[in-house]
């Protein structure tokens, strides 16, 4: 789409990176691809005032994609208003589909029964899949807090937000005590152990009460390997602050900001306590899941939240040596999906082959960096690993960059538009 044909916000920014990278053009054509993609191809505004964002080539909305693919909007959002409504509708969909089922991660846009697969769960015709992951519940608070920071706007906290947080308050406390308390249930038939939950349904065992809340899945859609998911809880760590201050300063609801800062500050302990483990050569780390019993798994996983994305998602633990450790080590090859080849160095998942790195890891490395010199280096890497399409991908061949998943992934390109504006300083 020509400059003409954008808002004039969107343009506004393109033209203030151009200026960056007046010497690299091929660079700037990249982010103006990957900028421009989402606007383009993946917004649908409704006429109940509402959004609806596919997350690339797959035809569902899921809350999380749909937060991340729209964030670098935010930016245009502060000085068109049409632009911060398509953002305000976004968010006025995700909670209207937390109604609906605060368990589902992705859903359709009419209630027309279309799904990934027959799943053995509570399942209704609103539901593209019924993969329970707590990042789900945290992008939309994350979401609607940061359009309030950036705009101004308030009217996106109205009573179906008011409805949405208290079932995600409700979820989070009930999956506290997943085993005795839950009745999310998931099965798969007939697919890999990843894309379904173990004893009829129910997931890994688990410890209850000790802070942190129980993921069925991980934002890759995989399951969980041990049910608390630390990177998540992280992340639910930072939302609960979010809605604190919502809750205080906009709704003016005391008992509500009361009870978010509650069970924030149960699941940070969670975390600092039982999440801590020490590594041979990197010393006290985060692992990325435990089962409270004592069990750990130390990875870290391309999507996010991750561990790699501590910084950015804002979560601040006891001791700020084990978040740098932490980091050493997923950076590494103690980290078994950071892979190396011919094209680069980065983290990938087991959600996709071996060997192949994730550009939204490579961006979230970025983002995370503390030199303007390794910024710079992501964003080059990511430029010259698409494969010669000009867009962001999910995976890549770390030995050909031309063999990579997923032609059209809204979330990759948003990442990869977010670090060059960071590089920028177009926060």
């Amino acid at each position: 789409m020509e400059n003409q044909k954008l808002p004039e916000a969107i343009v506004h920014v393109l033209d203030q990176v151009k200026a960056v990278f007046s010497e690299e053009p091929k660079l700037y054509e990249t982010f103006r691809n990957c900028y421009t993609n989402t606007w383009n191809t993946a917004v649908r505004k409704r006429e109940d005032h509402t959004s609806y964002i596919v997350t690339g080539d797959i035809p569902a909305m899921w809350l999380r994609d749909s937060a991340a693919s729209l964030r670098p909007y935010l930016i245009p959002a502060r000085e068109d208003e049409e632009i911060a409504d398509i953002l305000v509708g976004t968010v006025r969909r995700q909670f209207q589909y937390i109604c609906i089922d605060p368990y589902a991660n992705a859903f359709n846009e009419e209630p027309n029964g279309n799904c990934w697969e027959q799943d053995e769960t509570e399942m209704n015709d609103w539901l593209w899949e019924r993969k329970y992951e707590v990042d789900s519940l945290c992008y939309p608070i994350q979401f609607a807090w940061l359009i309030w920071k950036n705009t101004g706007r308030t009217d996106l906290f109205d009573a179906v937000f008011e409805r949405g947080v208290r079932k995600i308050l409700e979820v989070f406390r009930t999956e506290q005590y997943h085993e005795e308390k839950s009745g999310y249930r998931f099965i798969r038939r007939n697919t890999y152990y990843t894309d379904t939950l173990s004893r009829d349904g129910k997931g890994a065992l688990v410890k209850s009460g000790i802070g942190m809340t129980w993921s069925g899945f991980r934002p890759s859609d995989d399951a969980c390997t041990y049910g608390y998911l630390v990177p998540s809880n992280m992340f639910a760590v930072v939302v609960l602050g979010y809605l604190e201050e919502i809750a205080g300063q906009v709704l003016k609801d005391r008992a509500l900001a009361e009870e978010a800062r509650k069970l924030k500050d149960e699941i940070y302990e969670g975390i600092e306590n039982y999440a801590i483990t020490v590594k041979e050569e990197y010393g006290e780390v985060y692992a990325y899941e435990v089962d409270g019993y004592g069990q750990f798994y130390l990875m870290d996983d391309a999507n996010v939240p991750s561990l790699l994305s501590m910084d950015y998602l804002g979560y601040r633990g006891r001791s700020r040596r084990v978040a740098e450790n932490t980091r050493r080590l997923i950076l590494s090859e103690a980290n078994p999906f950071y892979y190396k080849g011919k094209r680069g160095a980065g983290i990938g998942s087991p959600h996709t082959r071996v060997n192949y790195i994730w550009h939204i890891a490579l961006c979230m490395q970025g983002l995370t960096a503390k030199t303007r010199a390794e910024k710079k280096a992501m964003i080059d890497l990511a430029a010259s690993t698409d494969g010669g399409k000009g867009l962001m991908h999910e995976g890549f061949d770390a030995e050909d960059d031309t063999r990579y998943t997923r032609p059209w992934f809204a979330w990759a390109n948003a990442m990869f538009s977010e670090l060059v504006l960071d590089y920028c300083g177009v926060k």
